[in-house]
């Protein structure tokens, strides 16, 4: 679950030495030598956190020669770091996303991609409907419930042919996780905004 992930993030970064690891790659790439010397510390320690950050996917790195460089995943650092003010602020009620109490320029947007029948007639190339209409198909899987890929795939092959799309979209706006081939929802606080 995507809990786990989060609660996972915040303990392998409540550590001095990984926040200052942090906050040197903000600055652009180093080989794990450079954050030694900068940070004052032996190799073998450094290798010991950067395997830590590199576990939670917060830094990668890339081989140069014989020269291994690390460098931060923003967007991983942006997303778990706002990820728990999202669960707890008041900004906004998720539960505005069930069929019922969706504002009228969402209904829209959904019956101009559904036939009357479910079907999804087109998967939108706009980010803000895409969303919309990828809300609107994970509101219909059960909360907590594993789904084996075959089985998810199923799922979404009854509103369209191109279920691996659909299930790659589900994984990049973080409306679904995914280990091992089972997907699972994650709390809709974590989902994607629709902007």
């Amino acid at each position: 679950m995507q809990l786990e992930k989060l609660v996972a993030f915040h303990k392998t970064i409540g550590d001095v030495t990984r926040i200052r690891i942090i906050s040197i790659l903000a600055n652009g790439p180093k080989h794990g030598q450079a954050l030694a010397g900068i940070l004052k510390l032996t190799a073998p320690t450094i290798s010991h956190h950067l395997t830590k950050l590199k576990d939670i996917n917060l830094v990668k790195d890339r081989r140069e020669k014989n020269t291994v460089y690390y460098f931060l995943n923003e967007d991983v650092l942006k997303h778990y770091s706002s990820a728990l003010s999202k669960m707890v602020s008041n900004r906004g009620d998720f539960n505005k996303m069930d069929n019922q109490k969706l504002n009228l320029e969402h209904k829209k947007i959904l019956e101009n991609f559904f036939t009357p029948d479910g079907r999804l007639k087109t998967i939108p190339a706009q980010r803000k409907k895409k969303m919309i209409v990828l809300h609107h198909i994970a509101s219909l899987l059960e909360k907590g419930r594993k789904y084996p890929e075959k089985e998810l795939n199923e799922f979404i092959q009854s509103f369209h042919d191109d279920y691996a799309t659909i299930r790659r979209e589900l994984i990049i706006g973080s409306i679904m996780y995914r280990e091992n081939s089972i997907y699972e929802l994650n709390p809709r606080e974590m989902w994607a905004d629709i902007v």
